[in-house]
Formats: structure tokens, C-alpha cells, sequence
């Protein structure tokens, strides 16, 4: 009997538990649980028929470890699946700690407030040490390595797509089809048209810091830092066409710099129109994209948080969104001694996605893999304790979990390089 904790009711929240009740098999019991109860309820109610899975809810303050504590001993998992905001991923580890349970994520974590002075002399020093000025990254929660490693448990970080499924396709080129890997770029394709002048795809506060935040890849063995968005390419994805793609530090670059021996040079590329970046400029130049709390009326309001609560909710884009996503990895390295390059790469499409679970394909891409990857914790696959990340596991069960839970991916042995 596997009983899991799902914090989180959003999107991809969603979309993993409705994907969760599709393997009953292995998920016996869920209980999803999250700040606003009746959200957890809702769906609850919408899957109890549907699934032999036996599905509970819960309130609870991801901010709050003694709430998550509190929760975890009540219901006893085997496993929490921390689907919540990244903002949160320690509070939740730490809770996971303690009661003695495994731990797994899609996203890394960043204090809320990046413009408090505390943290804004750690982030120089980090900085300074590492390279790079990315809000998102590793070094938070593989501070935490040992501490799993001696209590027996297993944390799986960043198990979505990008940092996730990218992940696996470079532990399975490297294992199936190159001897030598010299250069990755992952690209990341959203083709999907919503219809609104400006509107995110997943969580806003955290689509937009990210994208805002500098560039940064690896190469010859160090980290280029460029300007945000300074680095712009054009790529002819399947299924999707002709897109302006530009380069972004992403998180799963850096731990694919420690796993992928002999790697020379690793890019991340994501796609945005021009009404995007127009609009994400005007509104970074007026102070909306920032975390500093400012008083309004007597009041005291953070931009990015207000802002969030204007845009469209990512949950709600399902319906009107066609089109679709092409994420995937270009290789170029060595195989019996012969130069060779291959591109692994899954198609999304955005109306089959919301058919199936009622969510568009950004949910439904990150969605799928966080079951597949709780499934791998649970059935023992991948059962390293300590801290870590996708492309340190066996790739192959995964990627054929992904295919039967509707995330098949593609290859071609002939791509086109990003020059």
C-alpha cells in the first residue's frame, strides 16, 4: 500500500493527481492538501468515482512547518509530493525530515522576498562563488544531502519537465546513444496560442522572475553570465513552426554540468512572442516584477504578488488554448568514435491535454512527469537516499512511464544545430 501527500491544487497539481488515480496500482490512497481546502475538495469529489484510489483533502500552510509536520504524522505517506510554490521547498523538507518521509518536487527553490537584504548578501556571495546570478538553483536543497542520506530517505528535486524530463533525456543519450556528450541545448517550445494580450503559462510571479532574471550556460568549463533575453536564436520546431527562442539560465544546467562527464557547452533556449516581451519590459520598468513590499494606502502590498492576482490564472488558459508545446534536447558528441548529433524531444498537444485532464499542456507536461517520478520513488526503481536529481537514475523505466501516461517522446538523428 503506497499512501501519498500531495501539496499543491493547482494546475500541475491537478494534472499529477488526476494521473496518480490513472495508477491505482500503486497509488492506494492520496490525500491532497492545500491552503484553500475547498479547492482539494472540488477535485476530490470530481475523481472519487472515477478511481479506486482512495482519496482524502486537508488544510494546511506550506509556509508552516509545524503544520506540515502535523499533517504528515496524521496521515502517515510513504512519500509527499511537494507540487506547491518553490518558495516552500524547504519548509516542506525539513517536515519530511523529521516524520521520516521521502520528499520530491518540480521546481527549485528561492526565497519569496529576493530583494531583503539577508538574502541579497547570500545571493552575492553565491554569486561570486558559483558564477552565476540565477534566483532559482540547487544549492539550497543539496545543502540537505547529507542530512536524507543519514535519516535513509530519498528526495527527488525538480522532477517536471525542464528541470526534469530534459534531465532524463541526457542520462539516456548518454547511456543508449553517445560514448562522449560535448554540447546540450534544450529547447523549450511553447507554440500555443490563449488568446490574451499578456498572460503566463504556469505560476506568473514565478514564470516571470525567471525570465527576467540574467542568462547564464556552461562552457569550457565555466559559466557565461549575459544580459536577460540578450541571446535570441530562430528554430523551425515539428509540429509547431518557425519560433524566436532566447537564452535563460535554467536550473537543471547546473547539475548537468556534475553528471554529464566530459560536457563542454550547455544552453537552455525558450520561445516568447513579441507582445510577451513587450509586455514583460513595460512592466518591469514601472517596478511591477519586484518582490519588495511597497505601502499603498496604508497598506503594504508586494508588486509581483498584485500583479499575479490580475493576470489570467494558468488553470483557467485550458480551454482556449491550441496549439502545441515542443520541449526537448539536442546532443552533439562522439559514438564509436564518429561525430553525431540527435535531438529527443516530446510534442504536447494543448486542446488533447485539456480533453484528458481539463488543463492546457504547460500543466500537463510538468504534470506527468512528478507522477512518474513518484512512481519510480515508490516502486523502489529509483531508490538513492539523499538529495537528488532526475538524470542520476536509470533513465529507461521513467521515460516508458512517460510514454503510457501520455508523454511519448520522439528522436531525430539528423537535427538541425542551433548555430
Amino acid at each position: 500500500m503506497s499512501r501519498v501527500l500531495v501539496i499543491g491544487c493547482g494546475g500541475v497539481a491537478s494534472v499529477a493527481i488526476q494521473k496518480c488515480c490513472q495508477a491505482g496500482g500503486v497509488f492506494t490512497d492520496l490525500c491532497i492538501a492545500s491552503r484553500t481546502k475547498a479547492k482539494c475538495d472540488a477535485l476530490a469529489g470530481l475523481l472519487m468515482d472515477r478511481t479506486p484510489v482512495r482519496i482524502s483533502t486537508a488544510r494546511v500552510d506550506a509556509d508552516d512547518v509545524e503544520q506540515v509536520k502535523s499533517l504528515i504524522d496524521h496521515y502517515q505517506p510513504k512519500l509527499v509530493m511537494n507540487i506547491a510554490l518553490p518558495y516552500q521547498d524547504l519548509t516542506i523538507m525539513e517536515a519530511c525530515l523529521a516524520c521520516g518521509v521521502n520528499y520530491m518536487d518540480t521546481a527549485n527553490y528561492e526565497p519569496e522576498n529576493t530583494e531583503d537584504p539577508g538574502w541579497r548578501a547570500i545571493y552575492e556571495k553565491r554569486r561570486k562563488e558559483a558564477g552565476f546570478s540565477a534566483y532559482f538553483d540547487y544549492s539550497w536543497q543539496w545543502a540537505y544531502h547529507e542530512r536524507f542520506e543519514k535519516a535513509g530517505l530519498t528526495a527527488l528535486l525538480g522532477c517536471g519537465f525542464d528541470p526534469g524530463v530534459t534531465q532524463a533525456y541526457c542520462a539516456y543519450a548518454l547511456k543508449h546513444e553517445f560514448d562522449t556528450i560535448d554540447t546540450i541545448d534544450i529547447l523549450d517550445c511553447n507554440g500555443g496560442d490563449h488568446g490574451y494580450p499578456f498572460a503566463t503559462n504556469f505560476n506568473p510571479e514565478v514564470n516571470l522572475r525567471e525570465v527576467s532574471a540574467p542568462g547564464s550556460y556552461w562552457e569550457d568549463g565555466h559559466w557565461v553570465e549575459v544580459p536577460p533575453m540578450s541571446i535570441h536564436r530562430t528554430y523551425d520546431f515539428e509540429d509547431v513552426g518557425v519560433k524566436d527562442m532566447y537564452l535563460l539560465h535554467h536550473e537543471e544546467i547546473e547539475s548537468l554540468v556534475r553528471h554529464i562527464p566530459g560536457i563542454k557547452r550547455i544552453r537552455f533556449f525558450m520561445t516568447f512572442g513579441d507582445s510577451y516581451l513587450n509586455h514583460m519590459k513595460c512592466l518591469e520598468n514601472v517596478g511591477m516584477l519586484s518582490t519588495k513590499p511597497v505601502i499603498y494606502e496604508g497598506r503594504e502590498v508586494v508588486p509581483i504578488q498584485f500583479l499575479k492576482a490580475l493576470l489570467p490564472d494558468p488553470a483557467s488558459l485550458g480551454p482556449r488554448t491550441h496549439g502545441k508545446t515542443n520541449i526537448g534536447c539536442i546532443f552533439t558528441g562522439k559514438k564509436d568514435g564518429k561525430e553525431k548529433r540527435y535531438y529527443l524531444y516530446n510534442v504536447c498537444d494543448h486542446q488533447e491535454a485539456y480533453r484528458e485532464v481539463g488543463s492546457q499542456a504547460i500543466s500537463y507536461t510538468t504534470g506527468v512527469p512528478a507522477m512518474c517520478g513518484a512512481l519510480m520513488v515508490l516502486s523502489g526503481k529509483w531508490n538513492a537516499v539523499g538529495v537528488h536529481t532526475v538524470e542520476e537514475f536509470d533513465p529507461d523505466p521513467f521515460m516508458d512511464a512517460l510514454t503510457t501516461y501520455g508523454l511519448p517522446w520522439r528522436e531525430s538523428r539528423d537535427p538541425v544545430l542551433v548555430e
